[in-house]
């Protein structure tokens, strides 16, 4: 099992350096092709209301692509490239998300209030619609080293069984996993005749050994304990499901995504979602 095809999204902000890093790194690790995808909103009004990409967004792009290109060839790996239309807010969008479609993995950054060439809500729409896996990469720090270390949140949900399946590739080349196992309350006795369902030997059999702690979540908030503890391990990826419920609340979907909305704000590693 490897990544055959990956996808980074390419815009004309400061940190797309650092996101093509990262992506090249894993293009290089598996021997996958990356598709550079550039999209990115168009300041220029007449652009908007005609559809077409403005002259600014045009140059952009010539940017972006030289960069990507020049990058890739320095690395030697295989690429392909696409290109938005033009920048309206709902065209990123929608077009965004059904290219993620098309891979294994698909590389973004963080939301950074000071420096987005894109919609504000790009990401959780793209972790929410695409189907995939989604890389995000924090929107400062360097990354020259990724999943060695890597760290799982683990809920037993269907966000996060997904994530887990969808990050094997990477967790079998790591060198140390360490699996979070999350319970909002004590198991009680008696649970009934459950068989003995156990997330280390699933991940065994794919050759991937880790070491499980037990976490019990006494607040809305599980996911300061989280970064601490991956800061703690030396963690260089989070594993997580994407609006997976990880919250402690007897109504489970009051608030459901806030965990996930306070890692793509407070993330200090880069971090794996699926949904």
């Amino acid at each position: 099992m490897s990544f055959t095809n990956l996808l980074v999204h390419v815009d004309d902000s400061d940190r797309c350096g650092e996101r093509l890093t990262v992506a090249l790194t894993l293009a290089q690790k598996h021997g996958a092709t990356l598709t550079g995808l550039f999209a990115q909103s168009d300041s220029s009004g007449a652009g908007i209301v005609t559809r077409k990409a403005g002259p600014a967004l045009t140059q952009a792009a010539q940017r972006a692509r030289e960069l990507f290109e020049e990058k890739a060839r320095e690395a030697g790996v295989t690429t392909r490239w696409w290109q938005l239309s033009h920048g309206e807010y709902g065209h990123v969008i929608a077009e965004t998300v059904i290219c993620s479609r098309y891979v294994d993995l698909a590389v973004f950054g963080q939301h950074d209030p000071e420096d987005s060439r894109v919609p504000a809500d790009l990401l959780e729409e793209v972790v929410l619609n695409a189907g995939r896996p989604i890389l995000v990469v924090p929107h400062s720090g360097s990354y020259p080293q990724l999943a060695d270390r890597p760290v799982i949140a683990w809920n037993g949900s269907r966000e996060a069984t997904r994530a887990v399946n969808d990050a094997l590739p990477l967790l079998k080349q790591a060198s140390s996993v360490l699996l979070l196992a999350f319970h909002t309350q004590p198991r009680a006795e008696g649970g009934g005749n459950v068989p003995q369902v156990d997330i280390l030997e699933h991940l065994a059999s794919h050759g991937v050994t880790a070491i499980q702690e037990r976490m019990t979540i006494a607040s809305m908030t599980p996911m300061d304990a989280v970064l601490s503890r991956a800061s703690d391990h030396g963690a260089d990826l989070l594993v997580m499901g994407g609006f997976g419920g990880y919250g402690g609340s007897l109504f489970p979907l009051f608030g459901r995504g806030s965990n996930t909305r306070q890692i793509l704000r407070q993330m200090t590693l880069p971090v794996l979602l699926s949904h």
